[in-house]
């Protein structure tokens, strides 16, 4: 439960809470389990701040410190959480549905299980992030940085991913039904067993990705640079790679059926 004395001092406002939280560096403020919701705590200092089950949602939480923050089982849904530092934060199996991240910095921060359903996080920094399990149907996370984020499992079903940096990213297992992922870096991006089917990859750079196991069903995969990526024992039905780039691709064990090659010709 949060400490009363903590939460009189946030309620008092953002002055008196940073004086207080620059006099004493020692105290963890514990605000766990309150609720916030819809408080305007923007460019609030809640670094390192007990936030465990904490009801954040609809709170105006722009260029806010939460580095280091405990957000687990938070409810931050519809939260406006823009240019907020999220470094490093534990924000596991917590509610992020449809809240706004768009620039929001979350590297190695720890969202595992989290549902992130509608989330914006346009142009958001996730390098090195675990997203392992988390729910992002329909996010938007165009021009993000993933790079070697760990997507293993998650959903990303009609995700926006155009022109997002994905690489060295875990997307292993993880559900990228019709995601539009067009002209986003996946150099050396981990798709293994990934479902890809109905997904827009075109222009996309696959350059030594691996792809082994995946489901390649109906994808646009035209344009697309999978130079040196491994296709073994995928499944490729009816998936566009009209112009696609193939040079010393793996395809041992690779199913073809209707697939459409970089020369025009459909291959079975």
């Amino acid at each position: 439960m949060a400490n009363p004395e903590h939460l009189a001092l946030l309620q008092a406002g953002a002055v008196k809470w940073l004086e207080w939280r620059k006099n004493n560096p020692q105290i963890e403020p514990d605000l766990s389990e309150a609720n916030l919701q819809g408080w305007n705590l923007r460019g609030a200092n809640l670094q390192g701040v007990n936030l465990r089950k904490t009801d954040l949602s609809n709170s105006l939480l722009v260029a806010a410190n939460l580095s280091e923050a405990d957000l687990s089982g938070a409810n931050l849904h519809k939260a406006t959480l823009m240019e907020a530092n999220l470094s490093a934060a534990k924000i596991c199996i917590a509610n992020l549905s449809f809240a706004k991240l768009t620039q929001a910095t979350l590297p190695h921060a720890n969202l595992i299980g989290s549902d992130l359903r509608g989330v914006n996080l346009k142009e958001a920094i996730l390098v090195d992030t675990n997203l392992i399990g988390t729910d992002l149907k329909g996010a938007n996370l165009k021009k993000a940085d993933l790079g070697a984020a760990k997507l293993t499992r998650t959903n990303l079903s009609e995700a926006n991913l155009i022109e997002a940096n994905l690489i060295e990213s875990d997307l292993s297992f993880a559900n990228l039904y019709e995601a539009e992922i067009i002209g986003a870096y996946l150099y050396k991006a981990d798709l293994h067993k990934a479902n890809l089917t109905q997904a827009h990859l075109s222009e996309a750079y696959l350059f030594r990705a691996n792809l082994n196991k995946a489901q390649i069903i109906r994808t646009d995969l035209r344009w697309s640079n999978l130079s040196f990526a491994s296709l073994s024992g995928a499944k490729l039905k009816q998936a566009n790679l009209r112009g696609a780039k193939l040079y010393k691709v793996n395809i041992q064990g690779a199913e073809f059926e209707g697939v459409i090659m970089p020369d025009g010709t459909i291959k079975d």
